[in-house]
């Protein structure tokens, strides 16, 4: 009887009875500008932390950043007070009115509806429905790009795409998000993968069975979120969107972002200083023409961490890839070590475990560090050569208004990857989805140097200019394309036992040198329509064959949101 009554109670506490308006529930996207923003606020202590090794946020967390943020706007710069203006038209939903919000159907909302106010610095929306208990809104949105290679010889690409993003959250808790985006290319087929790389794992782009080149992009989930008890915050996902796990300031080693989006299970929890988060989700391997040959991979994270606010935030996180099978239960459980679980069920998979820690104890200033294991668990870590030690490490600095410059920021960033990390004895369990590094861009047997400075001009232009300095062992083939030795630097070929040596030393292999340098210059004219400028300059010194080569590029973006 005392279990019959217990159950039900606490599933009303937890799903159905919210304790407060949580306002939008739904996810903002990670590459919105507004985590710029808050990022900089964070280290200048404005705000506590904003979790950027979990990045994501729902318009109700930043809504509340928002909110303290203005309780400092006497702390804040010209263009700080003006961009947190901007920011609190976009996400302080119940401010919203005609004054600064502007629909092109529906009046319920009350939101302008002058045409004229297309083109100002209003919020817009196609379709928008507000009342108490549900809320949607849709928006259309479009980009055109132009990419010229300039040298070493001269090509060029246009893509053009068009789609819409349906989100809003039902009785205060449930958030959810659809969004489709179809496009096509004109111009270069293989360069188009340099100014869009989501290319190079689009199924349809990879096709080419149709008679115009084209791609389409899906991502949507349900999220849920309560809080049971005061600051106690849980959130329940499911679906598909980009996601980040893990600290870096370039590209992160644990979960970067730069590979397709992923098919999961988020659960988040946090209360006091300690979170927990616990993901599983799906994907696929490389692209093989025979469709029997392609297979699905399953990846889980398991992450804690403490955080004491103005000292460290200190995490420890593990993950496991596994294939050829389905959803394994044993890794559906959030509360166990993997690794040891991994031993458990023979061995047959490949396990990470990584260590961070981010402290921004000195005002304006954060330091961060990331440790990652692939496979092997505290033993011959001193043998630095062996083939085994899996190794990887990162430590970052950000500094925000370096000499009392307002509106200046600059990173430094050291990363350092041994042979072999991420691949794995059987392909199938690398550290990848479709082909692509789930970990760090620049991949095994590497290391990089990031320098990074960005200028807020105001509140509409923003400036950035990166240097990236990398070195890289990389395999050695023959005539015909087969691996005549490897150096671990290839995230799809792991180490082969018998044919390859035990001992394997850093930057072995085929040597090169990338001196890498980047100009951005963002601009948004109107709201919710930006102009987006690149320039890129690369130095590629082969030291193995005693040939460098020099490589430029630009494009332009025009996105908008409408």
């Amino acid at each position: 009887m005392i279990k019959k009554l217990i159950f039900p109670k606490a599933f009303l506490i937890l799903f159905i009875i919210p304790i407060s308006l949580y306002s939008q529930q739904e996810n903002v996207p990670i590459e919105h500008d507004v985590y710029t923003f808050l990022k900089e606020m964070c280290i200048k202590q404005i705000i506590n932390s904003v979790h950027d090794d979990n990045p994501i946020m729902s318009r109700y967390e930043i809504k509340k950043h928002l909110e303290n943020i203005d309780d400092h706007r006497n702390k804040l710069s010209r263009t700080e007070l003006k961009i947190l203006d901007k920011y609190q038209d976009e996400f302080f939903d119940k401010g919203a009115d005609s004054s600064n919000t502007y629909q092109i159907f529906g009046t319920s909302t009350g939101f302008s509806k002058k045409v004229s106010d297309l083109f100002s610095d209003k919020m817009k929306y196609t379709y928008s429905y507000r009342e108490e208990n549900i809320n949607y809104n849709l928006e259309i949105l479009g980009r055109i790009m132009y990419g010229q290679n300039l040298k070493p010889f001269v090509m060029n690409s246009q893509l053009y795409d068009i789609g819409f993003r349906f989100r809003g959250t039902v009785l205060d808790n449930l958030g959810y998000s659809l969004t489709v985006q179809k496009g096509g290319v004109s111009g270069s087929h293989d360069y188009a993968y340099t100014i869009e790389p989501r290319l190079k794992y689009n199924f349809k782009y990879f096709e080419r069975i149709e008679n115009i080149d084209n791609y389409d992009f899906a991502e949507g989930y349900l999220r849920y979120y309560t809080e049971p008890v005061e600051d106690m915050k849980m959130s329940f996902q499911i679906g598909r969107e980009k996601l980040k796990l893990g600290y870096g300031y370039g590209s992160k080693i644990v979960l970067s972002g730069d590979h397709p989006v992923l098919d999961f299970f988020k659960m988040d929890f946090n209360y006091g200083i300690f979170s927990f988060t616990s993901v599983h989700a799906s994907t696929v391997g490389e692209f093989y023409w025979d469709r029997e040959q392609n297979y699905t991979k399953q990846i889980a994270y398991n992450r804690f961490k403490l955080s004491f606010n103005n000292l460290f935030d200190f995490g420890f996180g593990e993950a496991i890839v596994y294939s050829g099978r389905g959803i394994d239960l044993a890794y559906l459980n959030p509360f166990v070590f993997y690794k040891f679980v991994e031993m458990s069920l023979q061995d047959r998979d490949n396990g990470v475990v990584f260590l961070d820690i981010q402290t921004r104890a000195v005002p304006n200033l954060e330091l961060q560090a990331t440790f990652f294991l692939d496979e092997n668990i505290l033993s011959h870590l001193q043998e630095l050569d062996l083939f085994s030690n899996k190794t990887a490490y990162q430590l970052g600095a950000f500094w925000y208004s370096p000499f009392s410059i307002d509106d200046l920021s600059v990173i430094f960033e050291y990363t350092r990857i041994r042979p072999y990390v991420y691949s794995h004895t059987n392909t199938k369990n690398s550290y990848t989805s479709y082909s692509q590094s789930l970990g760090h861009r620049i991949g095994p047997n590497a290391d990089e140097i990031l320098l990074k400075a960005s200028y807020n001009i105001n509140e509409k232009m923003r400036l950035n200019a990166e240097a990236q300095f990398v070195r890289s062992g990389e395999n050695l083939y023959d005539a015909l394309g087969n691996v005549v030795f490897n150096a671990g630097g290839d995230y799809l070929f792991g180490h082969r036992e018998v044919i390859d040596a035990n001992k394997i030393n850093f930057l072995e292999g085929e040597r090169i040198n990338q001196n890498i340098f980047i100009l951005n210059f963002k601009y948004e004219p109107i709201r919710e329509l930006w102009l987006d400028i690149v320039f890129q300059y690369s130095i590629r010194n082969n030291l193995y064959r005693d040939f460098k080569s020099y490589s430029s590029l630009a494009y332009i973006r025009l996105l908008f949101n409408l």
